[in-house]
């Protein structure tokens, strides 16, 4: 291997690595999946998700809106509420773990 492809190969091996970081956090694939059919309130995905814990989920939803994975979007209606959707990022990231899951139910 030339340094070119050398470089490139590191580049995308730290990039890989990277993504195992945020999927593999525990309760992310979990929440992005809920969030794939429609924008949720905070509440709403707890609902789905019962065992894991407000705080928990408050802070994986904070790491989700910095990893630019998740918006969150404050509607202005009485009383004010807080929805959590996709950006174009997470729904790819959540098209990709559907495969993992349909790969999970065959296999699994």
């Amino acid at each position: 291997m030339d340094e070119q492809s050398t470089s490139n190969h590191m580049q995308m091996c730290e990039k890989v690595s990277r993504s195992y970081q945020i999927i593999g956090r525990k309760w992310v694939a979990p929440i992005v999946h809920t969030l794939m059919e429609e924008p949720k309130r905070f509440s709403e995905i707890h609902a789905v998700i019962p065992d894991l814990s407000k705080r928990v989920l408050n802070e994986r939803m904070k790491e989700l809106e910095e990893e630019g994975i998740v918006i969150r979007n404050v509607i202005a209606d009485r009383p004010v509420r807080t929805e959590y959707s996709l950006t174009r990022k997470g729904t790819e990231l959540a098209r990709a773990l559907s495969s993992i899951g349909q790969w999970a139910k065959k296999w699994l």
